[in-house]
Formats: C-alpha cells, structure tokens, sequence
C-alpha cells in the first residue's frame, strides 16, 4: 500500500541534526531532475529532502549507528519508542539529561535495547545545547544541556506517519561508508550528497582536515565516486560548502552558489548566513 499524499505531507526530520537542509529544499527541488528511478543518500542525516521527496523506491544510509538506529527504531517500534520518550518528556531537566548522557560512560548504553538507545539519542538531541551530536574521543556524548523553556520531546503524529510511509514503501535504510552504500546505483537513478563539509577557510594546501571523522581524503573519495555513477549514467547532485577546494574537486561538474543560514553552529562565529555550493552532473 502506497503512503497517501495527506501523509506524505506531514512528514519531516524526526530530529534536530547539524548541517539540516530544510531552508535549501526549493532550491534543491528546482535544480533535481524532474524525473529519476531510484533514490539514495549516502549522508542521510535528518532526512530533509528525503521526507520532503517520500520516494517510493529508495536507500537511506548515515555512518553514524546511533542515527541509523534510531530510523529502524521508527520503522519497526514506534509505539514503544514513544513511550520512552515520553517518559523523557516527564522527566526532563539538566540534572536527568547529565544521567541519560552518562550511559556511555558507565556501561548503561551496552545494555539498552535499541529502542531504548534511540529514545536516548533523541531525547538528547531535543534538549541539548542547539541540537548538536557531538562525541568526544572516547566516543562519549558530551554536548551540554540546552536551555529550552519547553522542548518538543515527542512528536507521535509524526513518528507513526514515519514509520507508516517507511513500512509501506521500499526503503533501505542502511549503516556504513558511503562507497557500500552505492554500489546498486544505475542509470537514471538519483544521488544526493551531503557530506561533512569542508572548511570554508581551508587553503589548497591542507590535507588533514577531520570532521565527524570524515577526512580531506575522504572527500577526494567521495569526488572519485561522484565520476564514476557519472559514468553510469546516474544523476547526482552534492552538497557542500563555498570553499576553493570544493570548486576544484568538481570542477569538471555543474557548480551553483546558494546562500544559507547556519544557526546550530557551536560558536557565534560559526552562525549567520554563508555560501553554500550544490554540484549536479547535468544542466537543468
């Protein structure tokens, strides 16, 4: 059974995520191509455009577990993942975020179910200093508690027309690097990219860029895989940020400016609006 249209609609991010693109969708939508096969995202995130799109056929994919869980928890227990996270919801406050944050530290984490550890990351990413995901080298969650007067915790409308369209659509949700993730890819099928970004101040020199720990080689990666489902046949389109680096690695590509407000970055200075690029692979 098909999701209907007035489910369709109601549906986006189920949580707050770093580098969301929700403000760039009319942007993204006028630039994508008015007709493709299958989708894939190999940087699934919080799924802007993926919840926007509601593709029947598709292949969501993150490298983070915590993230993807959370996805297969919606897909397959919804009712039990909010009901712990209203108990969140009636417990909340700086001193119970600090223990629910502690289970990575004290063994706790080992011992959830995964319905659990995704009440927990979302509860986390709720109630936390701007929504960040934010691990330390120990792989320890260590972003602070926010101050919202009063956080949206549970959204069970949207979490069972999730679950509902995941289920009754073919979706792949899948855990790993992106190359695995794309392996199917063939022509006339869609990619959106949006990777980690590069810094905007980084010079052609630097190679040891990290972020989330995805490296200035990683990039060179990713642009190798971005020619080889060019060479398929694929239509793809990438996210990243204005920095000269960007523009070289695509430069045998289609390169559009786009302007966009970051307002999750972790300093004031990190905030504001910035120049975007969006690389596609054809002309529209």
């Amino acid at each position: 059974m098909e999701t209907t249209q007035k489910e369709q609609k109601k549906l986006q991010p189920f949580t707050k995520w770093t580098g969301g693109k929700r403000q760039l969708i009319p942007t993204i939508k006028e630039l994508m191509p008015v007709k493709y096969n299958r989708y894939f995202e190999p940087f699934i995130g919080g799924g802007a455009l993926f919840f926007e799109l509601c593709p029947e056929n598709a292949y969501i994919n993150d490298f983070n577990e915590e993230l993807i869980n959370s996805y297969k928890v919606i897909k397959e227990n919804p009712l039990e993942l909010i009901t712990l996270l209203e108990e969140h919801k009636n417990n909340n406050s700086k001193e119970y975020y600090l223990d629910i944050r502690a289970a990575d530290r004290d063994g706790r984490l080992e011992r959830m179910s995964n319905v659990e550890r995704a009440a927990r990351i979302l509860y986390m990413l709720r109630v936390n200093f701007n929504g960040l995901y934010r691990v330390n080298s120990k792989n320890q969650f260590n972003v602070p508690y926010g101050k919202y007067k009063n956080p949206k915790i549970v959204n069970p409308d949207l979490i069972n027309s999730i679950s509902n369209y995941l289920n009754n659509n073919n979706i792949h949700i899948l855990n790993g690097d992106f190359e695995k993730a794309l392996e199917d890819v063939g022509e006339g099928d869609f990619v959106y990219f949006d990777p980690p970004y590069i810094p905007i101040s980084a010079t052609s020199a630097f190679t040891s860029y990290t972020s989330e720990g995805f490296t200035y080689e990683d990039q060179v990666r990713l642009r190798d895989m971005f020619k080889m489902l060019n060479e398929r046949g694929a239509y793809l389109m990438l996210s990243n940020s204005s920095s000269p680096l960007v523009e070289e690695l695509y430069s045998d590509f289609n390169i559009h400016f786009v302007e966009a407000n970051r307002m999750n970055g972790a300093k004031l200075s990190s905030r504001g609006t910035i120049s975007e690029i969006i690389v596609t692979n054809y002309k529209k």
